[in-house]
């Protein structure tokens, strides 16, 4: 009985064993392996460094790594909304600015100017939206240069507006704002541009 009591005891201790080292085995390869947020987050960290502002550009995609995944055609696209949401929320602090009181006639026209450049702006950054969702195909290069062609238009459109708020245009607080916002406006769409470039370079 005591022989029999000896080999149960000892093939449940080795059990145990077996399960505690399968366990730890099982743990250090999960630990071991990077998980996809990670991936994502790295994909884009990457990919931004070809961005002539990576850091803004990892700063502003890296919420969204879950929806990009390691997708340089969902990077691009991204990119793209990400640029014409910010545009269109510059463009209604500036509407708002508009009509705060103390504005000279000149400062207000320079904000409508800017206001209708960022509208020309989110036109040309949404057709590139569109003909994004349908790259694929037999005339990618097609789509691609015309993708290519609206975005550089846009961000043309962006410096026109920083431009009309150069010198003494706008003095002050206001005038901070307003160019650190088309400014940002401007960076992120090089950004996208500069990402839809290396698409391009993919496919070619």
């Amino acid at each position: 009985m005591e022989g029999a009591y000896t080999r149960s005891h000892i093939l449940t201790v080795f059990l145990i064993l077996v399960a505690f080292t399968s366990s730890s085995f099982m743990k250090s390869a999960s630990a071991a392996r990077p998980a996809a947020g990670d991936t994502n987050t790295e994909f884009i960290r990457t990919s931004c460094k070809s961005t002539t502002y990576p850091n803004l550009c990892f700063s502003s995609l890296s919420s969204r790594a879950t929806a990009i995944g390691v997708s340089p055609q969902l990077l691009a696209h991204e990119s793209l909304t990400v640029s014409v949401e910010t545009a269109q929320s510059t463009s209604a602090m500036m509407l708002k600015l508009a009509h705060v009181q103390g504005l000279t006639p000149k400062e207000v026209g320079a904000m409508h100017d800017c206001v209708e450049e960022l509208s020309d702006k989110v036109d040309e950054l949404r057709k590139s939206l569109g003909e994004m969702k349908q790259l694929w195909g037999k005339d990618f290069d097609l789509k691609m240069n015309d993708i290519q062609t609206w975005v550089s238009a846009a961000l043309t459109d962006e410096n026109t507006c920083t431009e009309g708020f150069a010198g003494k245009v706008m003095n002050g607080k206001a005038k901070t704002v307003v160019r650190g916002k088309i400014l940002e406006v401007a960076h992120l769409t090089s950004n996208a541009l500069a990402l839809i470039n290396s698409l391009a370079g993919l496919h070619g």
